[in-house]
């Protein structure tokens, strides 16, 4: 089986030993190196512990024949734009099992028209990590508010809609609601 551990966390920043104290057990730096180069082998469940420690889905780690790999050419900064420090690999975007999609027709606020907008579903229990972030909530007879999550206060969440001028909205008890995770743009 070819990895793609090496190009993962390169590619989030990470040393060996950031990888390594992550693990659930942790373990050595040693370990991850060998296991990212191939020197050992590397079963489904250290393919787990890796991704989990990176924050990926362990199919991110695996190289498939026909995979089309994203390597980076060059990196924009405040300074202008230069070749990366070192050879490395972006994983592509996948969707995170439960997702739901938003399909943006008309540009309002940050969102374009024909912008794809990934969100994550979160239960009731979750919906405070959602503060200050966008998301969207399933109102009934299949309509949606999609906003900004600006306060919750026990079952009743506040909404900031992202036209200018529109009033904060107030929903009770939604059964779910969708953080804003990814957006897809083309160009």
């Amino acid at each position: 089986m070819i990895t793609a551990i090496r190009e993962v966390r390169r590619a989030k920043g990470m040393t060996l030993d950031d990888v390594a104290q992550r693990c659930v057990p942790p373990t050595t730096a040693q370990t991850i190196g060998r296991l990212e180069t191939g020197m050992r082998t590397v079963s489904v469940k250290w393919l787990n512990r890796i991704a989990a420690a990176l924050g990926v889905e362990a199919a991110d780690l695996v190289r498939l024949p026909d995979q089309a790999d994203l390597p980076v050419a060059a990196v924009l900064g405040a300074e202008g734009v230069f070749a990366p420090g070192r050879e490395s690999l972006i994983p592509p975007p996948r969707p995170d099992a439960g997702a739901v999609a938003v399909s943006v027709s008309a540009g309002i606020g940050d969102y374009r028209a024909g912008d794809t907008i990934w969100c994550a579903r979160l239960a009731p229990e979750s919906f405070g990590r959602a503060l200050n972030r966008d998301v969207l909530v399933p109102r009934p007879g299949g309509r949606f508010l999609f906003g900004r999550l600006i306060g919750r206060e026990g079952d009743r969440l506040q909404l900031l809609p992202l036209g200018s001028g529109q009033r904060q909205q107030v929903i009770s008890d939604p059964a779910w609601i969708a953080e804003v995770r990814t957006l897809v743009r083309a160009l």
